[in-house]
């Protein structure tokens, strides 16, 4: 092996640690999110079970049985929203319709689903998307949704994105790494999922500038491979 083959390696090496460590901060972040939430769901929840049982207890005694079942209705609440799936199950075809905003965490909650039917290299690539879906996520939490960049962002991760995935899925499981116009079906997916990850990036850096103008009149679909040459 030549020293640039090495170094080549090695450089892959380092890439694919980096996109690890992202995607496991950027699920520690979630986690911790989701613990903030339930707990903060939790509290209110008791609060709101306490207080009502104030008001009940100043016209008509409660009694011990009343107590205890205020008691037993707070344990089951605590441990129902701290325990419970909260994520409702998000589909492809809703994602198109929900609000900006939310569309890289339900984009990315959806993707995680999808990982497991795909091939290695491609699951890495859909890793490093909802990485970059991660980061993108605060920075939507105030575009307008009636500027033209946010139609750009809702076609690319709400509509060209779950279509990829979905048209791969309809290949038959023998055919995927079969070559067909000089391409398997596997390699056109990656082909694809790296042209996604770096219009993500491209997109997140013209919103971080402020530069909403250029990201709007760019003028750019997404160019699919796959689906001009009908492999996918």
């Amino acid at each position: 092996m030549t020293d640039v083959c090495r170094q080549i390696a090695r450089a892959g090496e380092v890439l694919d640690r980096t996109r690890a460590e992202r995607r496991a901060l950027a699920d520690r972040r979630r986690q911790a999110s989701s613990v903030a939430k339930r707990l903060t769901l939790a509290a209110g929840a008791d609060l709101a079970i306490i207080v009502a049982a104030i008001l009940v207890g100043w016209f008509m005694p409660i009694g011990m049985g009343g107590a205890l079942l205020v008691g037993a209705l707070l344990m089951v609440v605590t441990l129902f929203l701290l325990f419970a799936n909260l994520t409702p199950t998000v589909r492809a075809e809703q994602l198109p319709t929900v609000p900006l905003k939310l569309l890289p965490s339900r984009t990315g909650a959806w993707l995680d689903t999808q990982r497991k039917a795909l091939p290695a290299p491609a699951q890495t690539l859909v890793d490093g998307i909802g990485v970059r879906l991660d980061m993108l996520s605060p920075q939507l939490a105030t575009l307008d949704e009636q500027q033209p960049a946010a139609a750009e962002l809702r076609k690319l991760i709400g509509e060209q994105l779950p279509d990829l995935l979905r048209d791969y899925a309809k290949v038959p499981p023998a055919l995927r790494g079969v070559a067909r116009n000089g391409k398997s079906p596997d390699a056109q997916l990656a082909d694809s999922l790296r042209l996604i990850d770096a219009e993500i990036s491209e997109m997140s850096t013209h919103i971080a500038q402020g530069d909403l103008d250029s990201l709007a009149t760019r003028g750019r679909f997404l160019e699919i491979k796959y689906r001009d040459e009908g492999s996918v």
